[in-house]
């Protein structure tokens, strides 16, 4: 039995020559994967169309393989990916209602946008074409000093709409017209809040760094909803100028940078103590962080939800205090379901040793003295495999308007069994959102640069200035087929036993189905 091996890993070397020593059942040959061999094999299996090479040693053909050997020590290197303004993140406060903020740059010449970051929804949106849209003067918000934009898909030389039958569109099956522009609704969970207009593919301006290089600027197809209606929240103070959505959907900026090949499904949002943070796409966190899995939210893994153990305020961990949470920056307090939260505000209150004074939303507030608020009560959640977060300050100060200022707990109760972690019990983490290994990550940071402390596996955005199409559909799909596991070729005792002969059996086996199941192709540059 003879068998032609395409190949662009000479790892595969070692395991042609094992089976041709240890089995002695057939033989091969080994071909370079962009050879005229290699395209006349190809062809002979019907597999050219896909395939286009320049001819050997012409400057195409030389030009390929300098392609490939850059590609590859690329992949040795380690990269992440952050707004090309800056990664560091921004609050304002009840200014623009305690979210956390980043400038990112949009479209060709580029615009600038003040968008909220959210990891509780997938789409990124700014105001586009308004028709009703928060005010975009600098004169209307008391922290900015610049004026926020307006997007115009019209004035983007990169810009062009998303149609109803690309699969990203959700509302395509409403539409009459396949080839009509993708229209959008996001409805969020404060009431009556929302954003509606239409879909378009455009770029987003992003820097790398990592690695043994210098930064470098890069441009990533992503998509943009042209928010030309908003409502609720978002005509009262809560992100003007848009919200980038950091969910784990196919359409989240996430999502598409890893798709295309960028960097893995993986970010972190650090928030920190001065109101200030940081945002690093592709970033996976320190070796030392401590981390739980997510969990599926009614049988469905579509957003970051872990499972919550217990709720601790003190030494004292109520038993039935466990209960599933949303992890979500976009919400700037936490919430949990009501009997919960009644069996830990009433701890709280035991301890904290203060007097209780109430306000309009916030139930459970302390006067502050010259000195602070003394004795409040630690509070931690333990997660799955016991792992705990510890909640660095659980509260907060609002003044009154007459000089006076309160501590409020950042907690309050919500309807159902479902609660939502929010961005205030993050202070003082970096927390990292791994879809790729499914994990949510959390390590102690002072939110400054993290350097070369991150954990990124090698996979390579391109150098330089660079842009990357949005996937296609079929680049947008899991590849099909079966992964086979190599064999392991290991030494040979001088008399093998019976359970020796069996295992050599079994690697002849194995190796020759993986061989006669899988041809090894070059990719194409």
């Amino acid at each position: 039995m003879s068998i032609v091996v395409v190949l662009t890993a000479a790892a595969l070397l070692l395991l042609l020559s094992v089976n041709v020593a240890v089995c002695n059942t057939f033989s091969s040959r080994l071909i370079h994967g962009f050879s005229d061999e290699a395209v006349s094999f190809l062809a002979s299996k019907g597999k050219t169309s896909r395939v286009t090479w320049p001819k050997r040693e012409s400057v195409e053909h030389a030009r390929l393989l300098l392609s490939n050997d850059l590609k590859r020590q690329r992949l040795k290197k380690q990269f992440l990916l952050f707004p090309s303004q800056g990664s560091q993140t921004h609050f304002y406060g009840n200014d623009l209602s305690w979210l956390h903020y980043a400038w990112i740059d949009i479209g060709t010449p580029n615009t600038s946008f003040l968008v909220a970051l959210d990891a509780g929804s997938d789409l990124l949106w700014v105001p586009c074409n308004c028709v009703q849209c928060a005010p975009l003067s600098s004169s209307y918000y008391s922290m900015l000093d610049k004026d926020l934009n307006e997007y115009s898909p019209a004035r983007s030389s990169t810009s062009k709409h998303l149609s109803c039958s690309h699969e990203l569109c959700q509302l395509g099956p409403n539409c009459q017209n396949p080839k009509e522009r993708c229209p959008y609704t996001v409805n969020y969970y404060s009431e009556n809040t929302s954003s509606s207009g239409f879909l378009f593919e455009d770029q987003l301006h992003l820097t790398s760094v990592g690695g043994h290089e210098h930064q470098g600027s890069v441009r990533a197809s992503i998509v943009v909803g042209c928010g030309s209606k908003q409502s609720g929240s978002y005509l009262n103070g809560a992100a003007p100028d848009g919200v980038m959505g950091l969910g784990p959907g196919e359409i989240s900026v996430p999502s598409l940078l890893a798709k295309s090949g960028f960097v893995p499904r993986s970010f972190s949002l650090c928030f920190g103590k001065n109101n200030s943070g940081t945002i690093f796409f592709g970033d996976q966190g320190p070796e030392s962080q401590r981390q739980s899995s997510f969990v599926s939210l009614n049988g469905k893994y579509n957003t970051y939800v872990v499972e919550v153990q217990r709720y601790c305020v003190g030494g004292s961990c109520p038993k039935q205090s466990g209960f599933q949470a949303l992890v979500d920056s976009g919400s700037s307090f936490t919430y949990l379901p009501s009997k919960i939260f009644t069996e830990v505000v009433t701890e709280f209150e035991e301890q904290i040793n203060a007097t209780r004074l109430a306000t309009e939303d916030f139930p459970y507030c302390y006067k502050a003295s010259s000195r602070g608020l003394p004795n409040i009560p630690t509070m931690k959640l333990v997660l799955a495999a016991n792992q705990s977060f510890v909640i660095q300050n659980p509260m907060f100060t609002i003044s009154n308007g007459q000089g006076d200022n309160y501590y409020c707990v950042g907690i309050l109760p919500i309807e159902g069994m479902i609660g939502i972690i929010g961005q205030n019990l993050m202070e003082g983490y970096r927390m990292v959102f791994d879809w790729e290994n499914m994990k949510l990550g959390w390590s102690r940071s002072k939110c400054q640069d993290i350097g070369g402390s991150a954990k990124v596996p090698p996979t390579p955005p391109p150098s330089g200035l660079t842009t990357n199409p949005l996937p296609t559909t079929e680049q947008q799909r899991s590849p099909g087929g079966h992964a086979v596991a190599p064999a392991i070729a290991g030494k040979a005792t001088p008399k093998p036993s019976a359970a020796s002969l069996h295992a050599v059996s079994w690697h002849c086996a194995m190796s020759s189905l993986l061989l006669s199941l899988v041809v090894w192709l070059p990719y194409k540059i």
